[in-house]
């Protein structure tokens, strides 16, 4: 790809292989939760007992590289987003020259049209609740809540069953946080609080 520094102009074909690659690594990051979730553990959760003796019930080494990946991976698509974000200024910066306008107008399609939609929206998240330890955050649109998608939603009574069947086991949760989707590892467990997320979820309404 051309350098954002170098000579030759960015092209959309540039752009594509960009989002080509953060759409690999999004793949990359969910299938490494799911594999937490296999094991019954998430980001936070101690590898060792009571006693300080690493867990008999898991592969410590296999959680502890599939955590790293996870960060690693995670710092990737943050830096692919930047690169992405500089790619797509440039092409509108020659918005001037017919071409590469229409270049643009053509990616900016092709990438609503892949835009994932998203089925409810998260209106409250308690403080120190298992939603706020995740990461999730009020106004996050979820597109994705383990096995439950655009296509299978028909009310929240799925996103319960869903939490009901998994507690204490993590959740590979997919949102659209200020116009980027964002991977999310949920486990719904008891706390201090009422239900297993300490999180409002409304439906979307479209």
């Amino acid at each position: 790809m051309a350098d954002p520094g170098g000579s030759r102009p960015v092209t959309v074909s540039d752009v594509q292989q960009l989002v080509k690659r953060k759409d690999e690594i999004e793949a990359q990051i969910k299938a490494y939760y799911e594999l937490l979730g296999q094991k019954g553990v998430g980001m936070t959760e101690p590898l060792v007992d009571a006693e300080d003796f690493p867990r008999g019930d898991i592969d410590i080494y296999e959680v502890r590289t599939a955590r790293h990946n996870i960060i690693c991976l995670q710092n990737d698509h943050k830096a692919l987003m930047k690169q992405v974000e500089e790619a797509l200024h440039q092409l509108h910066a020659r918005e001037k020259e017919k071409r590469a306008r229409d270049e643009a107008e053509a990616l900016a399609e092709a990438m609503s049209q892949s835009q994932p939609r998203a089925f409810a929206r998260v209106n409250a998240v308690t403080p120190g609740s298992p939603a706020s330890i995740s990461g999730l955050q009020v106004d996050d649109e979820i597109v994705e809540f383990g096995s439950v998608n655009i296509n299978n939603f028909q009310n929240l009574q799925n996103i319960a069953t869903v939490v009901q069947h998994s507690e204490g086991r993590p959740l590979s949760v997919t949102v659209i946080r200020s116009g980027r989707k964002v991977h999310v590892g949920l486990t719904p467990k008891r706390w201090a609080g009422k239900g297993l997320l300490g999180c409002n979820i409304i439906p979307l309404q479209r």
